[in-house]
């Protein structure tokens, strides 16, 4: 099972991910690129490379069987309206745009 799956099944935590990049490292007889092997789409891996931040949301997507883009625009706008005051609510929405995501 890779990473993302196993996750999603309690039997590792987010945190454990850098341990399967080590291990993905380490294996010389892998022919997976790094996001298969993690069980990521392109996509998510790409995103997850440059924000580790973000896994939680991927995995959010994979839980709620949803695309990537449409789960993280959902927290963006949940984000947004659990903000306290407008000013919070800017500083998600330029966090987001940091990210490239909004």
């Amino acid at each position: 099972m890779r990473f993302v799956d196993l996750c999603l099944s309690g039997e590792v935590l987010e945190d454990e991910i850098d341990d399967f990049v080590d291990n993905w490292h380490e294996d010389e007889e892998t022919t997976l690129e790094l996001h298969e092997y993690l069980g990521m789409s392109w996509e998510e891996y790409s995103v997850w490379a440059t924000q580790p931040s973000i896994l939680p949301f991927i995995l959010s997507a994979r839980k709620n069987n949803t695309r990537f883009d449409v789960e993280l625009n959902q927290k963006r706008l949940a984000l947004a309206a659990r903000a306290e005051t407008v000013e919070e609510a800017r500083r998600i929405e330029k966090w987001l745009k940091l990210i490239g995501r909004a």
